[in-house]
């Protein structure tokens, strides 16, 4: 798809020296799923952290909503600073107060205080959009679609791993604890980032309110931007779509999982994440055209499986056949992973080739797009839940994979103009 953009880089200036080892991608991988815990961690501790804190229950959503809605106003204005300052620097500064902030929530005697905590744990988490570019930097042009995919594996797996994490933290030791030692842990990625890390002085000289506003110039100018990040978005809204609907079903008969099995289930999903190295390796072949339709009729394939297995699609008798039912929807999350991954991924390593210097600006617009696209997954998911049960969520689900094959078909035809 390099037809669309205009500024396509190979060969970069002024980028980082230091090669991206085996060692230190791994490192990246870690951290960036451990800092999206910080994200995601807070769905399954609304219940009791509004308990705890005596909110209504008209204000114990702002628990999980309240970190999502400081990790896009980190977007906003704190990534764009990658393109600016030194990098080592910025990532280990903002990880020290994600971890001064999370130590604050564990520590919280008062709801509003919590929640700004929360809050601002969630600004500050954009390290992850910072560890990213940075790595893309330090890759060989020919592999960064393989770097970005495999430490995209270590988000994928932050996020389908923070659900079962802080559910069983929180029955052992509470939920103040989730947040300690989330605060714990960012705090030792600090310390490690700062040693391992090499300095990137980005090549950037403007003011940071020309940054900001250099934003939506971004957004206009670049097509394969905009291509991939509503891609992302539309499969990251089904994604999240299955994920919201599933614990609504596993709960119903004939599965009636309890909480800590729900965790288990949530497990399953890792198993997609194999999908990221593969999908960043294809788009370094020059495979990204071909690949993202794949990825998608691969989510719609586990889509209608998840329909057959949860709500008797083409004569499939949930009823009578219970185990078989669990276990096609444990293949159907993880058909659904693997599908989202790789459409995220692919997206990844387009952006991650454009202007080198704006690519944490670009990575920020890209991620910031497509986590809308996943909070407007679980709102539809919810009304879809409430008007049809679980068939009405996957009937969400198809539509919009069906609007994924329609922005590959708008894609297909501008390649062949091109040609």
């Amino acid at each position: 798809m390099q037809y669309l953009s205009r500024r396509r880089i190979d060969a970069v200036p002024n980028e980082v020296p230091s090669e991206l080892t085996t060692p230190l991608t791994l490192l990246f991988a870690f951290a960036v799923g451990v800092i999206i815990i910080n994200l995601t961690a807070a769905q399954p501790l609304a219940g009791p952290v509004a308990r705890a804190m005596h909110l209504r229950p008209s204000l114990t959503g702002l628990v999980a909503m309240l970190p999502q809605l400081g990790y896009a106003v980190g977007m906003l204005f704190l990534v764009p600073l990658a393109d600016l300052f030194e990098n080592r620097r910025l990532t280990t500064i903002t990880l020290l107060a994600c971890a001064l902030a999370l130590g604050a929530a564990a520590l919280a005697q008062q709801a509003w205080w919590l929640l700004l905590a929360v809050c601002l744990a969630g600004a500050t988490s954009c390290a992850i959009q910072i560890l990213v570019p940075l790595a893309a930097a330090m890759a060989r042009p020919e592999h960064r679609g393989s770097a970005v995919g495999n430490v995209m594996s270590g988000v994928m797996l932050g996020i389908l791993l923070s659900r079962p994490f802080a559910s069983l933290v929180e029955g052992a030791w509470g939920w103040r604890a989730c947040y300690g030692l989330l605060g714990v842990f960012d705090g030792l990625l600090a310390l490690a980032l700062w040693f391992a890390l090499p300095r990137r002085q980005p090549p950037v000289h403007t003011s940071y309110r020309g940054l900001i506003a250099s934003l939506w110039t971004l957004w206009r100018d670049e097509p394969v931007l905009r291509r991939y990040a509503v891609s992302a978005a539309i499969m990251m809204a089904a994604f999240s779509a299955f994920w919201t609907g599933i614990a609504l079903r596993l709960v119903q008969a004939p599965f009636l999982l309890d909480s800590r099995s729900l965790a288990w289930f949530a497990l399953a999903g890792v198993a997609g994440t194999v999908v990221a190295p593969l999908a960043g390796k294809a788009g370094d072949r020059g495979h990204s055209a071909v690949g993202m339709p794949i990825s998608h009729v691969v989510a719609t394939a586990g889509f209608v499986l998840a329909g057959i297995a949860g709500a008797g699609w083409f004569g499939m008798n949930v009823m009578q056949h219970p185990l078989l039912a669990l276990g096609l929807l444990v293949l159907a999350a993880i058909v659904i992973d693997a599908g989202a991954i790789g459409d995220q991924t692919l997206g990844r390593r387009a952006i991650n080739m454009l202007d080198p210097a704006a690519r944490s600006r670009l990575n920020g617009l890209f991620v910031g797009v497509f986590f809308i696209g996943g909070g407007g997954g679980a709102v539809v998911a919810g009304s879809a839940w409430a008007a049809a049960g679980w068939t009405g969520v996957c009937c969400v689900a198809l539509v919009l994979c069906v609007l994924a094959f329609a922005l590959d078909a708008t894609t297909w035809r501008g390649m062949r103009r091109a040609a």
